[in-house]
């Protein structure tokens, strides 16, 4: 099972430099609060608030003042407007961000520098910024773990190899990529589930693109292969287990029976493959990855053979042994 790691908030300092350049943002004054942590995955546009209602304020999230927002704070005096921004920021908000370019007002800028308020101005339009932030926050706040496995893209399909160390996960990575195919981690596997549906897989920016072989060392993948072999996130597909062979084994023969591997609560198709002298398991994982795309595309080869190999023996009137499908297994 892949270790978890729950993410409780996010420092904006840490959103702000990550995301400075996608959201276009820049920090006017509150450099001393940036240490504020962000605590909810959404952003939020605090229209009531602005007015003295607090009763639902949504104050563990960033806060949006777009067009609407400050020409309503326009409108009010100065002391009002200090009142009201010193109450938001009471309630420990992590940042309040300006969209459109707007000028802060004054009060603006002294209850931000009284306070410590990291205030943020973006040159795009409200709905815009709002979009492009909220996926990045809601990227930044997914369900995150690791699991001690090799990731590959075969041609669109995310395969995720596990084993034992030393089983050959890396050297079966290798045979892949020198056929064309890209490495997404080696040895260690970042992984994010978005939006409760998608499973993105990643490597650590120390060693993204790096391999190590045992009997080699270290070896840099898109200097050997071509940039074009190394990727940073791919979709995890499928999961295939490397296990070592012994004779009283039972391996897998029509195809039929579906398993599957639990990933932050996820059920994603597992196969099984044994590794044994004379076996090109590169090349099983490949014909598995492929087999797993025609599956998507609605192309079952062990179901269509089955419903064959069913209807002949119908034709000759045979009575067909009936079929058992595994609904369910977890490793």
């Amino acid at each position: 099972m892949p270790t978890q790691k729950a993410v409780h908030g996010i420092t904006v300092a840490h959103f702000l430099e990550s995301h400075r350049e996608k959201l276009r943002m820049d920090l006017v004054v509150g450099e001393a609060g940036l240490g504020r942590l962000i605590q909810e995955g959404t952003i939020n546009r605090p229209a009531l608030a602005l007015t003295g209602f607090f009763k639902y304020f949504a104050n563990k999230r960033i806060q949006v003042i777009g067009a609407a927002e400050m020409t309503y704070l326009k409108t009010l005096d100065t002391r009002r407007q200090t009142a009201i921004l010193r109450r938001m920021t009471q309630r420990h908000i992590p940042c309040l961000v300006l969209t459109r370019n707007y000028q802060p007002t004054p009060p603006m800028l002294e209850v931000a520098r009284e306070m410590n308020l990291p205030l943020i101005r973006t040159p795009m339009i409200t709905k815009n910024w709002i979009n492009l932030a909220t996926l990045a926050i809601d990227n930044e706040f997914a369900p995150q773990g690791s699991e001690h496995a090799t990731t590959l893209d075969i041609k669109g399909v995310g395969v995720m190899l596990r084993g034992d160390s030393g089983i050959g996960k890396s050297e079966c990575a290798l045979a892949l990529i020198e056929r064309g195919h890209s490495l997404v981690a080696d040895d260690l596997t970042i992984i994010r589930l978005l939006d409760e549906r998608e499973l993105m897989a990643s490597s650590r920016p120390l060693n993204r693109g790096y391999m190590e072989c045992r009997g080699i060392g270290i070896i840099n993948v898109a200097e050997m292969f071509g940039v074009k072999c190394v990727r940073r996130e791919k979709r995890i597909d499928i999961v295939i287990t490397l296990r070592e062979w012994t004779p009283e084994v039972v391996e897998e023969r029509t195809g039929l029976e579906e398993n599957f591997y639990d990933i932050l609560g996820m059920r994603v198709p597992h196969i099984e493959l044994y590794v044994r002298p004379g076996r090109d398991i590169a090349r099983l994982v490949e014909v598995a990855a492929l087999t797993h795309a025609l599956k998507i595309m609605g192309h079952d080869p062990a179901r269509d053979f089955n419903d064959r190999l069913i209807a002949f023996m119908s034709s000759q009137g045979q009575e067909p042994a009936p079929t058992r499908i595994k609904p369910l297994a977890r490793d």
